[in-house]
């Protein structure tokens, strides 16, 4: 009895914390609202509770999801790449990589956020199922590059140039939905699943660069969606894309306002438990043929499994019906002023917050930290995110009030990076281009998206070239801000090694 009321303290001790630390990262976003509330575009009381409420369930569900993370998915996707790995059966693990590549995408919430704004172009799970395979099969790749010891920067070299020039046969208006399609496919879901293999494939290899290539999953799956769905532009031939616009919920009563959440709630419980099932029957279906895991381990997961269900629940929730009305909102309201370019460095102030929120970056940063033993701190990484994500905002709103064509920034920005993979640390080119999946999450899709297509429709821009495409370039900014660490970094250590060898040996080692 005192062990378990011990371990309950503790639990509830790491929620504590947790939650702490998901409070401080979305407090930010909160007052950038506020202020904006009470300054530049005012809110009814009904929105503004809304939005509050949501940013309630947004802190307590990334206390739980990180520390579900933390306990459960992490594990399960070491697990599983181990026991993947030791079978040494090629012909079993990428039938098995394509099949997780494929049921961790089609469950992820992120992606299922973009088709629904799809709904009025194509049958939303044409777009799930062509990403899902697009995953499955740069799953795939990804897992031969760890075997075969292929550099990371060679393939991402090869396939960006496939990219590119895919993109001049893909209609103009589907060309920033592929490069979206690869943004929000690496979600809270998939994220700590990809590099927990990684992570588990790479510790069977005993060479000095199999922690550098336990990295690089993320980056290869998200090439793999911008290609699938640039070859259904090429097959699909659309001119034009609509979005669904929904109108926003009339929230006068508090009773309004509990119906608006309940009513919301049983959909995302049913979509978290999709993305969830599929990756537990794997984890009990290799306890069948793999090596076993311990009673006490395996309910430890489960109680981690529960942790991460309902907190990815709260997070949907609280994004999609708190953060996304006042998002679309906001970039409505900002759009029809007359100085309507302050959504420039208001788009950057709320860049520069919102990856913080993201719950796939606290697992990433995490990860990083612990595998390099330090070498490159949570805090430099996480604020280089932040400040790649700010540019990447305001840049891809510059784009929306100027009409810039997204490859004017998407071509140079990918150049630049690809470019710095030559002279940058591996560890820092696996990480950056990450990164770069990792950082358009849920907060992304769920609050900057429809930020800028309500900006781009109080324009009259063209949603499809204009309005989408900001995920893409969130994705992009990181890829180059983390390498310039990662540059910083070697330069760094170079200083430290030639102040060594220029210290004067002592008389008596001579001697």
């Amino acid at each position: 009895m005192n062990k378990r009321s011990h371990v309950f303290k503790q639990n509830r001790t790491i929620i504590s914390q947790k939650v702490k630390e998901a409070f401080s990262s979305v407090l930010p976003i909160t007052v950038i609202v506020f202020i904006l509330c009470f300054t530049v575009v005012p809110l009814d009381s009904g929105m503004l509770l809304s939005f509050i409420l949501g940013a309630l369930l947004v802190i307590v569900g990334i206390g739980l999801f990180t520390l579900g993370a933390d306990t459960a998915m992490t594990p399960i996707g070491e697990y599983v790449g181990t026991s993947v790995m030791r079978t040494k059966k090629i012909g079993f693990i990428l039938p098995v990589c394509f099949i997780v590549g494929v049921l961790i995408t089609i469950s992820e919430p992120d992606l299922q956020v973009l088709a629904s704004q799809l709904a009025r172009t194509m049958n939303e799970w044409t777009l799930i199922l062509t990403v899902g395979v697009g995953v499955g099969v740069f799953l795939v790749i990804a897992f031969l590059r760890i075997v075969l010891k292929i550099r990371l920067s060679y393939l991402l070299i090869f396939f960006y140039g496939v990219v590119f020039i895919l993109s001049i046969f893909v209609p103009d208006a589907f060309v920033p939905l592929a490069f979206d399609s690869g943004g929000v496919t690496t979600g809270p879901m998939s994220v700590p699943f990809i590099i927990a293999i990684g992570t588990g494939v790479a510790a069977m290899r005993s060479d000095k660069s199999a922690e550098t290539d336990g990295f690089g999953l993320t980056a290869l799956c998200s090439i793999g969606p911008i290609i699938a769905v640039m070859i259904l532009g090429i097959i699909f031939q659309p001119q034009s894309i609509e979005t669904s616009t929904e109108s926003i919920a009339n929230v006068a009563t508090s009773h309004d306002l509990m119906y608006l959440f309940g009513t919301a709630t049983p959909d995302y419980m049913g979509e978290v438990a999709l993305a969830l099932l599929p990756i537990v029957a794997f984890f009990f279906i290799f306890q069948l043929f793999g090596t076993k895991v311990t009673k006490q381990n395996i309910l430890k997961i489960l109680i981690g499994v529960l942790y991460t269900y309902v907190g990815l629940v709260l997070f949907l929730v609280g994004v999609n019906v708190g953060f996304l009305p006042v998002g679309s909102y906001l970039g409505d309201a900002i759009g029809r002023l007359p100085y309507n370019w302050i959504i420039v460095p208001i788009g950057m102030v709320i860049g520069y917050f919102v990856v913080a929120a993201e719950p796939a970056v606290h697992v990433l940063t995490k990860q990083v930290y612990e595998i390099t033993s330090g070498a490159i701190p949570q805090k430099a990484l996480r604020f280089s995110l932040m400040i790649g994500v700010a540019a990447s905002v305001g840049l891809a709103m510059l784009r929306i009030l100027c009409n810039i064509p997204i490859m004017y920034f998407l071509i140079p920005g990918y150049l630049i990076a690809l470019i710095l993979t030559f002279v940058v640390p591996d560890m820092f080119t696996a990480v950056a281009f990450d990164s770069g999946g990792v950082a358009s999450g849920a907060m992304t899709a769920g609050f900057l998206m429809p930020l800028a297509l309500g900006f781009c429709q109080a324009v009259d821009g063209n949603v499809a070239t204009q309005g989408f495409g900001v995920v893409a370039m969130v994705a992009m900014t990181p890829l180059i801000t983390i390498q310039i660490l990662g540059l910083v970094y070697k330069i760094k250590m170079k200083k430290i090694k030639d102040k060594e060898a220029m210290q004067p040996v002592p008389e008596d080692i001579i001697e």
